[in-house]
């Protein structure tokens, strides 16, 4: 996939609107536009990063800041207290449905395990 054609991509850089949460150099939160839960967003890297399997050793600092960025976020919305899910698919066989790095955040009603 070119870096023109990723919707996450247009979505960080602006070129396609969202309901953003939070954005900073390295990361962008927006709401999911088809929510599983009464609070689901997304957290990404503004970098193309296409799949955890592509992340490196020298990664650490961005998953710092997007851990930061979901426990902040999570406390803004009202769901640290209550518990939220954490949710990174890696490959379509795992349900990643768009080839960017991106953490679903899930909270607001309980959580069954495993997951569907």
């Amino acid at each position: 996939m070119r870096l023109s054609e990723c919707i996450f991509c247009a979505i960080a850089s602006g070129r396609i609107p969202s309901q953003t949460l939070y954005s900073d150099d390295r990361v962008v939160a927006f709401r999911d536009v088809n929510p599983a839960a009464p609070v689901h967003f997304l957290v990404i890297p503004r970098a193309h990063i296409p799949t955890v399997s592509n992340l490196d050793s020298d990664s650490g600092g961005l998953l710092l800041t997007i851990h930061q960025v979901i426990g902040m976020l999570a406390k803004k919305e009202g769901i640290d207290r209550t518990g939220f899910r954490v949710v990174v698919n890696n490959g379509e066989g795992a349900g990643q449905s768009v080839g960017h790095l991106h953490y679903h955040v899930l909270g607001g009603r309980e959580m069954g395990w495993p997951p569907g």
